[in-house]
């Protein structure tokens, strides 16, 4: 394989992703300035012909007709063509009526409705995948392959499987592989999510973007650049996004027997008035029923709400993506939980000291912070926190994969996980500790155990109280799991704490997919994550939920809503906020189709005539959106606060 060829290969879905987010920047800055200018012109052919201007409110009417109609007549005249319905059909025939009729302005004022709620939605569902695609980016520009006649360094792209890298303390492994030879300690939370590194050895699988600790390590390559960790969750989460765009949403659910159904009717009325009656009269009769379904309020219905219940959410801290992560959100009944950064703050902290032959508490922690002072490791902050060193400690060296030794004064001092340091004197203490779910860090003094120090990422204060609220009503969840690439102990300690009842664990990107996929068979479920890991499961879920002020922004791009906060007590609050709101976005539905179920009929009996028909139209527009702005006012109600400084 030529290297060129690879090139092409690997940067194709790239490029590709960046042409289609090109694609739909420029259709939504249409949109939204077509939009915009169709509301000027309307408003000068009101305020023209409010003076008498006849010719040029007409003129104005037309500019704002042909301005906003760019937006949905294009398109929905192709999808008739194809034999596809939608409520931009209607709008279209609608306002091709109302120009037949002379009531140019009405027909100005259907599309202009129509654009504007089509910008509002395009504006809050459309977000750019760069997050995304710079997750690639956490590949090193380089790797180091072993070779009989020495080392070369290499692009990435280029490894081949069965190669042996040569990974060096601080570098980010190239892609994915298993450990053929080297101890070491891995930070692999940008794909596992695991909260403190993981100690790997001959024979250990290890993944594309891990961070190597101290030790040195030769890697087998078993997986190229395209098809490694991270390369597979772009796809994921690409794959996913596709599949929710082409999901429909609840007004064209609605209108998919509405618009076939006026269509016909209208019809008829023309083709069996012009038989039994005047063609005159009745073909005008018919143009004016399709005046008559022009769903006005329809169309404005979902969007209006929408942009109400968006922005108070997102004064409130929460950030939903448009309307379908607004009605995703609102059915969600069952809920998944990542652990690390979500349920937990991503602090490891000493939660227990046990010291052990006769020496204290402060002694274990002061010559474990003389050796922890002197090092990287994640667990160090943590003890050194809680520690107040005495001395400071001298050639301090770290032993791959084990921990670390060195001198305090005249003394040896060795501090490591159980194995490097025989635990026995403590073993029922340290199986406990490592039971709740803490990680062990045993002392030792020439010779001597002076204790054990468990560490744990503690949950976060509000979880078992956001738990409850999930729980119980109005919410009711049928189901909440925690799913995590922590260990099972860990992970099954924290759930129980939290009241969490299902745990699945030690889990791959792909797994928690696995995991999303089998909930949703039974219930519309919500993922709830913040780190790169977590995006495929979000992407995947019914709606997912991003931890969005501490999470990565792969994870925000992944996912339908953002909680920009730190208080998790703003999600339950966020999906009672979302049910309210598609309680009123159905009732501005009921109300919209029930007078068109009224107008249609008075229409074709002649009973009412086009002026009586915009009339009730514009008034229905009136309060639907007088309805829909309770989204907005009804904030308080939702139980949303505003406070995010907890």
């Amino acid at each position: 394989m030529t290297a060129d060829c690879c090139d092409d290969c690997a940067s194709s879905p790239a490029e590709k992703g960046s042409k289609e987010q090109q694609t739909r920047r420029l259709r939504d800055v249409h949109e939204i300035r077509a939009s915009a200018l169709a509301g000027v012109a309307l408003i000068i052919g009101f305020a023209s012909g409010a003076v008498g201007q006849e010719g040029l409110a007409l003129g104005a009417y037309a500019a704002a007709l042909v301005t906003g109609g760019s937006t949905f007549i294009p398109q929905s005249s192709r999808a008739l063509v194809r034999g596809r319905l939608s409520v931009a059909t209607l709008m279209t025939i609608a306002a091709v009526g109302a120009v037949i009729l002379g009531e140019v302005g009405e027909a100005a004022t259907l599309a202009f409705l129509f654009s504007i709620s089509e910008a509002l939605e395009s504006y809050a569902l459309t977000r750019t995948r760069q997050g995304l695609r710079a997750l690639l980016e956490l590949t090193p520009p380089e790797a180091t392959v072993l070779q009989d006649d020495g080392q070369l360094s290499v692009d990435p792209q280029l490894l081949e499987v069965g190669q042996v890298m040569l990974v060096r303390p601080g570098e980010r492994i190239a892609t994915d592989g298993f450990v053929r030879s080297g101890r070491s300690a891995l930070d692999m939370s940008a794909i596992t999510g695991e909260s403190v590194p993981v100690e790997v050895q001959p024979g250990d699988d290890v993944y594309a973007a891990s961070i190597n600790g101290r030790g040195v390590l030769e890697v087998e390559v078993t997986a190229t650049s395209a098809d490694n960790s991270l390369a597979r969750i772009v796809r994921i989460v690409e794959e996913a996004q596709e599949r929710k765009g082409r999901s429909q949403r609840l007004a064209e659910r609605v209108a998919r027997p509405l618009v076939p159904g006026v269509m016909i009717v209208a019809a008829l009325i023309a083709l069996l008035g012009s038989i039994f009656g005047s063609p005159l009269v009745w073909i005008e009769r018919a143009l004016v029923v399709l005046v008559a379904a022009a769903p006005c309020a329809f169309a404005i219905s979902v969007p209006v709400t929408v942009v109400a219940a968006v922005g108070a959410a997102t004064r409130a801290g929460v950030l939903i993506k448009g309307g379908v992560a607004l009605e995703a959100l609102a059915s969600v009944r069952a809920l998944a939980l990542d652990k690390t950064g979500t349920l937990t703050r991503n602090e490891p902290q000493v939660i227990e000291v046990i010291p052990a032959n006769g020496f204290s508490q402060d002694e274990v922690l002061s010559f474990a912070g003389a050796l922890e002072a002197r090092s990287e490791h994640p667990l160090a902050k943590a003890i050194l926190d809680k520690a107040s060193p005495r001395e400071e400690a001298s050639e301090v060296e770290a032993v791959a994969g084990s921990g670390l030794m060195g001198k305090v004064g005249d003394e040896e001092v060795r501090l490591g996980r159980p194995g490097f340091i025989d635990a026995q004197v403590l073993e029922p203490d340290v199986t406990g500790l490592q039971d709740a779910g803490a990680t062990v860090v045993l002392v030792e003094r020439s010779g001597a155990l002076l204790g054990a120090v468990g560490v744990r990422d503690e949950l976060r204060d509000e979880v078992s109280d956001v738990v409850s609220a999930l729980k119980g009503f109005p919410l009711r969840l049928s189901k909440i799991t925690m799913l995590t690439g922590d260990n099972q102990r860990t992970a099954t300690a924290l759930a129980d704490s939290a009241g969490i009842d299902e745990v699945a664990a030690e889990l791959l990107p792909e797994d928690k997919v696995r995991a999303i996929e089998e909930s949703q068979r039974q219930h519309p479920t919500a993922m709830v994550g913040d780190g790169i890991n977590d995006a495929p499961a979000l992407a995947t879920a019914s709606v997912g939920i991003a931890m969005g002020a501490v999470g990565s922004d792969v994870a925000i791009e992944a996912a339908d809503v953002a909680l920009m906060g730190e208080d998790l007590h703003h999600l339950p609050q966020a999906l009672h906020h979302a049910r309210r709101s598609m309680s009123i976005m159905r009732q501005n539905l009921t109300l919209s189709a029930s007078i068109l179920l009224v107008l249609i009929p008075l229409a074709a009996l002649g009973v009412m005539g086009l002026a009586a028909v915009v009339a009730v139209h514009e008034l229905a527009e009136l309060v639907v959106i007088g309805n829909g702005l309770r989204a907005n006012l009804g904030l308080a109600n939702s139980g949303i606060r505003r406070d995010l400084t907890n």
